[in-house]
């Protein structure tokens, strides 16, 4: 099967009207067509018949036209099939703007056409060496191989290092046909436990204690190997099940089975039964997808996947930056291999990314940072270090939206670095939107959001939040002031946590206020909705089903959390709040300061269903403040086939006699259209095997 439909290699081909979702400007009659093509020349005229052989021409030739006056229709530079190892990331900026009438599109021609920040490695050498054949692993002889990469001119590796609060990214890393390989580490899989950790500084958390130094014991005694490993590291979750961090090994105690970390020390300390996992130690390099650098002498080590026949190692920082474009386009790519972001748009207005598939990025697939209305539309997002599409757009102060867009896009297996806090999407400012999308499998959350007026419409998100804890599907935190935010209209399923124990599909988190959340299916997911002592909060016609708990909602802010209004009544007072428009579209952030701040005041629950599992675990300190009617608990809601997945209600279902209106299940999740990457998408839901019906459920 062809990676494009043929419906999208048509259009890509011929221009005008891609999708519904597509900007009118898009649509514009071509105008001037530039090509580009590897096996052209830059001393060419860019013709159909003379392509250039680099998009850095073609851009200065859209500079050198645009100073005599932009064509109507625009340009279209049209980019022929191959694979293009950029020398240096794409820059863009004003100079390469469109308008409205003339915009510019950068567009694939049919095939795949690969944008890469990273170099693909000649055939690789078996291990001679005498000195590193003693290191490896018995099972690891001759299978391993490797590559002088000094000697291909690739010098600077990056530095290693990450996790909870931090930036810090994985550097250089390696890829075998397109899919990630990762440090050599113990286990292969999983975590070993904290047996007991060493200090003299105590630490004590919520009921839980620990030290903060970073010197601990763990279970297995294999780290008694790794004492002659120059650059090991240990990757753990320290305290917290949702604050991971990276931190190489200082020193080995034999004697002591005790291993002491580099400092800085994790911000939380250490405690024993959390976990970890080594990495970076060449002794463990002992199967197929593994991999070890030597950043003394440059010499990369690895196990090639069975089969593998090209294997890539990323090497620029970016694939594509952009600041300040307006109107521009850029359809059907494959951008791969940054060790940062794979795109960044800055400021910019009226752009849009379709049909792209980005992937194996060190960081994110796509930043999007201020600017108003940029669309990203059918592409497939994988393989990120951190998350995968980020967009910060629109004036808190004024409330104007910034209208940026996600829509109708594929992310899955992101966040593989940096594991906690880098969602599959991030909304950030006001106003921005993610809709009909697709979000699976990913250590931590799908989407993360901040600001006001999100709408998070239409989605479908499982098999998130799978290494940690505490963690939510949908997640935002701590802010009186969030408000206008929607959360409509979502299929959520099968999220459970690290070993089932703490996941929530809607996670409203240490007093963020104001979410509106209709519409959504929420199915086998740990805790479908927790609302973490906020207000003004509305839960209504939403399905929860098998959940373990399907509402929770806290007075935190009256009890264990109270000492977080200081931080709150700083963050709205930095805020115009008493000041037009917000006092017009929040009028009772006005009074909040003088009414029980921290109290849960304003949540409503009405006309939901919940089946399977307990409906509502609500604080006795937050009932007072709750409004909670006409919701359809332990009674069977009368689905078509709910063991099917068809969630659909019989029409006697005693849900409508309580005003429940059905929900949009035909337009939860991905759709086929023009502007899809791929179709059809296949993904597979991961099932955590529970009782076939909870003991509350009546029979």
């Amino acid at each position: 099967m062809p990676r494009l439909p043929i419906l999208l290699l048509a259009v890509l081909l011929a221009g005008p009207r891609l999708s519904a979702a597509e900007p009118a400007w898009l649509a514009a009659s071509p105008g001037l067509e530039l090509h580009v093509a590897s096996d052209g020349v830059d001393t060419a005229d860019g013709r159909a018949g003379r392509p250039f052989a680099t998009l850095e021409r073609a851009r200065d030739e859209i500079r050198a036209r645009k100073a005599a006056g932009l064509p109507p229709g625009g340009i279209t530079v049209r980019i022929q099939p191959g694979t293009y190892e950029l020398a240096r990331p794409l820059e863009l900026d004003a100079r390469d703007a469109g308008t409205a009438i003339s915009p510019i599109v950068w567009r694939a021609a049919a095939g795949e056409v690969r944008l890469a920040a990273s170099r693909a490695l000649p055939s690789l050498l078996p291990v001679a060496d005498a000195t590193v054949l003693a290191r490896l692993d018995p099972t690891s002889k001759g299978a391993v191989q490797q590559a002088d990469l000094k000697a291909l001119g690739i010098t600077a590796y990056g530095e290693m290092g990450g996790g909870f609060g931090l930036s810090v990214l994985p550097g250089l890393e390696v890829f075998a046909d397109d899919v990630p390989l990762h440090p050599a580490r113990y286990p292969n899989r999983g975590f070993m436990t904290v047996a007991k950790v060493h200090g003299a500084t105590p630490v004590a958390m919520l009921g839980y204690h620990g030290v903060k130094e970073g010197i601990i014991t763990l279970a297995d005694d294999r780290a008694l190997r790794w004492a002659a490993e120059p650059d090991a590291f240990l990757h753990g979750y320290w305290f917290w099940d949702w604050a991971d961090q990276r931190q190489r090994i200082a020193s080995i105690d034999a004697a002591q089975k005790t291993i002491t970390l580099a400092q800085p020390w994790h911000r939380y300390g250490y405690r024993a039964t959390q976990h970890a996992y080594a990495f970076n130690l060449l002794c463990e390099l002992d199967e197929a997808g593994e991999w070890y650098l030597d950043r003394s002498s440059g010499t990369l080590y690895v196990w090639p996947p069975a089969g593998a026949s090209r294997i890539t190692v990323s090497v620029l920082p970016t694939v594509i930056t952009a600041k300040g474009l307006s109107h521009t386009a850029f359809l059907g790519f494959t951008i791969e291999g940054a060790r940062t972001h794979g795109m960044v748009l800055a400021g910019c207005d009226d752009c849009v990314v379709a049909a792209c598939t980005l992937r194996n990025h060190g960081s994110w697939a796509l930043r999007v940072d201020g600017g108003h209305r940029v669309s990203v539309l059918g592409c497939d997002v994988t393989g990120t270090g951190d998350g995968g599409i980020g967009l910060e757009g629109g004036d808190r102060a004024t409330l104007t939206p910034g209208g940026h867009l996600v829509e109708n896009c594929h992310l899955h297996h992101y966040a593989r670095w940096n594991r906690v806090y880098r969602p599959g999407v991030s909304l950030g400012g006001v106003g921005n939107a993610l809709r009909r999308s697709l979000i699976h499998h990913a250590p931590h959350q799908a989407v993360g959001f901040s600001g006001n007026e999100h709408i998070i419409d239409g989605n479908e998100m499982h098999n998130v939040c799978e290494e940690t804890n505490d963690a939510g599907v949908i997640y935002a935190w701590n802010d009186w002031a969030g408000r206008g935010n929607r959360i409509s209209d979502n299929f959520i399923h099968h999220a459970y946590g690290l070993d089932g124990k703490g996941c929530m599909g809607i996670y409203l988190d240490d007093n963020f206020s104001s979410g509106i959340i209709t519409g959504n299916l929420l199915v086998d997911v740990h805790r479908a909705v927790l609302l973490g002592g906020g207000r003004d909060h509305v839960v209504e016609n939403n399905a929860f089903v098998d959940c373990f708990r399907a509402l929770s909602i806290d007075a935190r802010g009256l009890t264990w959390r109270a000492y977080g209004q200081e931080g709150l009544t700083q963050k709205l007072k930095a805020l115009p709040y008493t000041q037009e428009p917000w006092a017009s579209r929040y009028p009772r952030l006005l009074t909040l300061l003088e009414d029980q701040p921290m109290a849960p005041k304003g949540v409503v629950v009405r006309r939901n269903i919940g089946w399977g599992g307990k409906f509502d675990a609500i604080d006795k300190a937050a009932k007072p403040f709750i409004a909670v009617g006409d919701n359809l608990v332990d009674v069977d809601p009368q689905f078509v086939d709910a063991a099917r997945g068809d969630y659909r209600l019989k029409p006697g279902s005693p849900a409508f006699a309580l005003g429940f209106t059905a929900l949009p299940l035909d337009r939860m999740g991905l759709y086929a259209d023009a502007l899809r990457a791929s179709w059809p998408v296949m993904h597979a839901v991961d099932r955590l095997e529970r009782p076939a019906k909870p003991t509350n459920q009546p029979k």
